[in-house]
């Protein structure tokens, strides 16, 4: 009998908290973690530091590196990685004084691995979480950064727990079904139960959608039109949106392609994300707006924002107010650091209804980018939620997710760190750069973010040329699919999405079936020649409500 797997611990702490919380899963393979045997277990001093172990007043122990002449000085521990193994990586840190970014890193035969990244205050604890994998196994040795020389590093409640790739993928199919729930039809006529009615059931929207990016290519094909409206519930118009599409020439606005596009979807019921109303890289303006002075520029970005949420307002779901706005500053450096802040400000008054995202990359993709770590990525999410006041819940969270070899441990630690804000998290552009595990990845990374409790949904980067593929492609130019459109396929179909049940009822009249959060939409043909269609939504069960769904249909 198979062993049962170790549960993950998706939870993470984003405050300052004046007492650090229990090492997760008792440290794992970390020895004496919480240092309430002193330095006992493999730990020792990294470098030129001076390593002291301290107690708290409330009886907390945790040890400092103090004297610390190099970034990597401090404590260290020493341990044995395996390269076919996932590692989630947690603890708690503090600095003696201001704030300084501190992070987890393993040295080990092959180079430094960095696992995780925080602002550190002084006076409260952080929590760091990360994941790493290596490429050898071997001897490694765990120690704590921080640039700031002139900084004690207080270190406490540190875990490093390994995990099988088969427990890793365990903790996604518990969690897919953790988005279904049993539902009970009972098809009756006059109140007696009708047998051996024919049941279709068929999924219209997920509460967790999976869509991929269109572009203007789909207003005149229509294969192009049939390949994308048989699989996909959202998109997001790749190009067609942005201000450099709409506004060519200044004053002259044209919106004839992004409205074409749009027809389409609301013919076929799918949901729009608009993006996007501003993008910060300063190469992606259009070619009349750099030279603009100040006031011109806030005059004509004031009435760019105005335009197009206006226009298609009531027609998207959500928007990406400020593109890519931590790795460029294009309006900050023209406007003021307040800008972008500004600009979300301006968005939630013309609709306050829809979500406003902060869509940013390698916030998942690469930890080594200083630019967009999840700290510095709730740093700017904190900065737009204070200058919306009261609507400060509308600003979401959108991870775009451009793929070389995906760190999962690293995603998923990422994603729990962000989910503790209690925003909609969505990744907005998952695509993955080519190479002969292209497929595979893209499979791991749909399967992490689906089945990760914090995502509300996903958005695949790819769209169809019928000159030849670029970036990540699903089908060649005659919609035949690829080894990565195969993989979409796949998962579209095990997870429920657009899927179609047929059954029919029991000699009482019932029938039963598992089916994903959502909505739907029944099919019943009575045996006397009898039919009816009916909408329902599959809602999460609350604490009060049956295990089983009672659908209640007469004909």
């Amino acid at each position: 009998m198979k062993a049962k797997a170790v549960s993950y611990d998706y939870t993470a702490s984003i405050e300052c908290l004046a007492q650090p919380h229990k090492a997760q899963y008792g440290g794992g393979i970390i020895k004496n973690p919480e240092f309430n045997e002193g330095l006992n277990g493999g730990w020792s001093t990294f470098g030129n530091a001076i390593i002291q172990h301290r107690n708290e007043s409330n009886g907390n122990k945790f040890v400092v590196a103090r004297k610390r002449s190099q970034p990597q000085a401090g404590v260290s521990h020493k341990l044995y990685l395996q390269n076919n193994m996932l590692y989630t990586f947690s603890a708690w840190v503090q600095v003696s004084e201001g704030k300084s970014l501190v992070s987890a890193v393993f040295k080990t035969s092959t180079g430094l691995k960095r696992a995780a990244v925080t602002v550190a205050e002084s006076g409260c604890w952080s929590m760091l979480k990360g994941g790493l994998t290596v490429d050898a196994s071997g001897a490694a040795q765990l120690f704590f950064e921080s640039h700031d020389t002139s900084v004690e590093i207080w270190v406490d409640s540190v875990s490093l727990q390994p995990f099988t790739h088969e427990e890793w993928n365990s903790h996604h199919v518990d969690n897919i079904e953790k988005t279904k729930r049993r539902v009970r039809i009972r098809v009756d006529a006059q109140g007696n139960p009708v047998a051996n009615s024919k049941i279709s059931i068929k999924q219209k929207v997920s509460a967790k959608p999976v869509g991929c990016a269109t572009n203007n290519n789909i207003v005149n094909s229509a294969g192009y039109q049939n390949w994308f409206t048989s699989r996909f519930t959202h998109t997001t118009f790749a190009n067609e949106m942005k201000w450099y599409s709409n506004e060519v020439i200044r004053g002259k606005e044209d919106y004839s392609v992004s409205d074409s596009m749009m027809a389409i979807m609301k013919q076929h019921n799918i949901a729009v994300r608009g993006h996007n109303i501003f993008w910060d890289d300063p190469h992606y303006q259009p070619s009349w707006v750099p030279s603009l002075g100040q006031n011109d520029l806030w005059a004509a970005a004031s009435n760019r924002l105005k335009s197009v949420m206006t226009k298609y307002k009531g027609q998207v779901i959500g928007w990406d107010v400020v593109n890519e706005n931590l790795h460029f500053n294009f309006f900050e450096s023209k406007l003021g650091a307040d800008a972008s802040s500004t600009f979300y400000k301006m968005a939630s008054g013309i609709d306050s209804s829809v979500p406003l995202f902060l869509n940013e990359y390698n916030t998942l993709e690469e930890k080594g980018d200083p630019a967009s770590t999840p700290a510095k990525y709730l740093a700017k999410l904190w900065e737009i939620q204070k200058a919306l006041g009261a609507n400060y819940k509308q600003v979401a969270i959108g991870l775009q997710g451009h793929f070389g070899v995906p760190n999962l441990p690293y995603i998923r630690s990422s994603l729990d760190t962000l989910a503790a804000t209690k925003l909609a998290i969505w990744l907005t552009e998952i695509d993955v750069k080519s190479n002969p595990n292209q497929a595979t990845y893209l499979e791991q990374v749909l399967r992490e973010g689906h089945s990760h409790p914090g995502v509300s949904g996903m958005i695949i980067w790819s769209t169809w040329n019928p000159e030849a593929c670029s970036g990540m492609c699903l089908t060649d130019t005659n919609f035949n699919n690829l080894a990565t459109g195969d993989v979409v396929d796949k998962l579209l179909k095990e997870w429920g999405i657009k899927a179609t049940l047929e059954g029919q009822t029991d000699a009482h009249g019932f029938f039963e079936a598992s089916l994903f959060h959502g909505e739907y939409e029944i099919e019943i043909s009575g045996p006397a020649n009898t039919s009816l269609s009916q909408s329902f939504k599959v809602e999460p069960r609350h604490e009060s409500d049956h295990q089983i769904m009672l659908l209640q249909v007469s004909t």
